[in-house]
């Protein structure tokens, strides 16, 4: 039976995409996103480098947490501070970054599989947005059981490091990160779409977080080779 087209969100993401603000929406998300990227890459290499940030790793986490629910607070109420904490944010999760990194550089090949990991990580992001964008699927169902995996997978790889340490089992946790962060892109950009949601802030925060844990589970994958 035809769908109304008052109620059918498609129709509804169109229309709001023919005003032009999805367009708008659009290049402000994915031109902030890539300003995040940059800061954390430059944030990465001070990281492989920093005393400070190998004796401290927890000190970091804190903060960066700290950073994450500032953002939160500040972009839900459209705060003028939104976007600098975003940008503090990103870079307190690239110097945390910046240590593993420079471990996965010193395996044999380790060149190799940063860079295949972060060339993985851009290619699957780049088709999974825009799979996201274009479907005609509706995926917003799955938001729920995707953040059911993610703690599943979380606390198994707690349980593995603390007690069972199994390769294995650790390589298994991170094939299941990807497809958990792989359909988190796909429904976060989907929402974008259809929900025309106007804080751009939000959006980045959400489609950061996909790639970098994107990144960093595929970084353990080809890592485990070595």
């Amino acid at each position: 039976m035809p769908q109304n087209s008052d109620n059918n969100p498609y129709v509804s993401a169109y229309r709001h995409a023919a005003a032009g603000g999805l367009g708008e929406l659009l290049a402000k998300t994915y031109s902030l996103l890539a300003a995040t990227l940059a800061v954390s890459a430059i944030a990465s290499y001070f990281g492989m480098h920093s005393p400070f940030v190998f004796q401290h790793p927890i000190l970091l986490m804190i903060g960066s947490f700290a950073l994450l629910f500032a953002v939160q607070y500040t972009g839900a109420r459209h705060s003028p501070l939104a976007v600098p904490l975003v940008f503090a944010f990103a870079a307190g999760m690239g110097l945390m970054m910046g240590p593993m990194i420079a471990v996965y550089l010193k395996m044999p090949g380790g060149t190799g599989i940063v860079t295949e990991a972060l060339g993985t990580t851009a290619v699957m992001f780049v088709g999974l947005s825009a799979y996201g964008a274009l479907t005609r699927r509706n995926f917003s169902h799955i938001g729920g059981f995707l953040i059911t995996g993610l703690i599943v997978a979380i606390v198994a790889s707690l349980l593995n490091a603390f007690l069972f340490h199994l390769e294995a089992l650790q390589l298994a946790i991170a094939g299941v990160i990807v497809l958990v962060f792989s359909g988190l892109i796909v429904y976060d950009t989907q929402r974008m779409v259809q929900d025309g949601i106007q804080e751009p802030v939000l959006l980045v925060v959400s489609l950061y977080l996909d790639i970098i844990n994107l990144f960093q589970a595929l970084l353990e994958i080809f890592g485990s080779r070595s």
